[in-house]
C-alpha cells in the first residue's frame, strides 16, 4: 500500500506545474549521450511524449555531431577543425544533412510508436531559419550559419493540428544555399521566435556549478544576473560558457525560463519540470519567482 501511496504522491506533486504550464510551449535541445545510448533516448522521448499528452506543446530541436563524425570517417573522409569548430566543406554538408535527416525519422519512429503524431523537419521547412556564412575569428569554417531570421508559422502550424515537431538545424542563406547551424544556437533561435515558456537542454553535466571542479557546487537556480556575475568571475568555461551565454540571451529575449539538464540521467525531464527539486539548474529572468519549493 505504501508504494502506491508514494506513487500518488508524485502525481499530486506533479499537478501544480501540468496546471502551470497547461498549453504551453517547451523547446527542447536534445543532443549528447541521450542520442547515443539507446535506453537514454527512449526515456527522452518517452518525457517529451508525457508532456505532450498533459497539455504541453513541446518542440524537439536535435543535433547529431557525434553521428555526423561517424559517417564522415565511413566513408573515408578526414575530420577538419578550426577554432574547435568543425570545418565543413560541400561533401560534409551533404553528409550532415542526410544523418541529420536520418535521426530525425528515428526520433518520428520513437515518438509514433508511443501514439503521438510527430513531423520530422529542418530549417529549411517553410523557411523556418534563414542563416548567413559563419566565420570563426575571421576563418572559412564553410557551411556553417549563423542564425539570421527565424520564421516559425509552420512550428504554430503543426502544433495546431496537434502535432510534435522535430526539427535538426539546417538553414537557408539568402541565395538558397544549405548551411549546417549549431543546434544550440538553432534551439534557443526557435525558442524566442515562438515565446517558449521553457527551453531545456539535455547535456552531459548535471547544470552550472558555482565551482567547475565540485560537483557538490551545483546550482539549482540561478537569474541573469548571477550568471553574468558567474561568467565575469570566470567562474564558467568550457562548453558551458557558450551554453550559459545562449541561455540568458534567451531569457532576455522572451523565454520565460531555461533549464541545463544532464540527459545522461533517465527521465530527467519529467524531474526537473514536475518535482518541486529539480535535478539540473533552471535560469530565471529578473523578477521571476523561484520556481522550487523552499528557495
Amino acid at each position: 500500500m505504501n508504494t502506491y501511496l508514494e506513487k500518488a504522491k508524485v502525481l499530486i506533486e506533479a499537478l501544480p506545474y501540468i496546471q502551470r504550464f497547461n498549453r504551453k510551449i517547451i523547446v527542447v535541445k536534445y543532443g549528447g549521450s541521450a542520442m547515443v545510448d539507446e535506453e537514454l533516448k527512449r526515456s527522452v522521448i518517452q518525457d517529451v511524449t508525457l508532456l505532450k499528452l498533459v497539455g504541453f506543446k513541446p518542440i524537439i530541436v536535435h543535433g547529431g555531431g557525434k553521428e555526423i563524425s561517424r559517417w564522415v570517417s565511413k566513408v573515408g573522409m578526414e575530420p577538419k577543425f578550426i577554432n574547435g569548430l568543425r570545418v565543413t566543406d560541400k561533401e560534409t554538408m551533404e553528409i550532415a544533412e542526410m544523418v541529420l535527416g536520418k535521426v530525425g525519422k528515428s526520433l518520428v519512429q520513437l515518438v509514433e510508436g508511443l501514439g503521438v503524431k510527430a513531423v520530422s523537419l529542418s530549417g529549411k521547412d517553410g523557411g523556418l531559419l534563414k542563416v548567413e556564412k559563419k566565420y570563426s575569428k575571421g576563418e572559412d569554417i564553410g557551411f556553417v550559419g549563423e542564425i539570421t531570421d527565424v520564421d516559425p508559422q509552420i512550428l504554430y502550424d503543426l502544433l495546431e493540428k496537434d502535432f510534435l515537431p522535430i526539427v535538426c538545424p539546417v538553414g537557408l542563406d539568402k541565395d538558397f544555399n544549405t548551411y549546417n547551424i549549431n543546434a544550440d544556437d538553432a534551439a534557443c533561435a526557435i525558442a524566442r521566435a515562438v515565446n517558449a515558456e521553457k527551453l531545456a537542454f539535455l547535456t552531459d553535466i548535471e547544470g552550472v556549478r558555482r565551482d567547475p571542479e565540485d560537483p557538490k557546487s551545483l546550482i539549482s537556480e540561478l537569474h541573469v544576473k548571477e550568471a553574468r556575475e558567474l561568467i565575469a568571475n570566470g567562474n564558467i568555461g568550457g562548453g558551458m560558457l557558450p551554453k550559459l551565454n545562449n541561455c540568458i540571451d534567451a531569457i532576455e529575449n522572451g523565454v520565460s525560463r531555461v533549464h541545463i539538464l544532464d540527459g545522461r540521467i533517465a527521465h530527467c525531464l519529467l524531474l526537473e519540470i514536475f518535482t518541486n527539486k529539480g535535478i539540473g539548474t533552471a535560469i530565471l529572468g529578473e523578477g521571476e519567482e523561484n520556481y522550487y519549493d523552499g528557495k
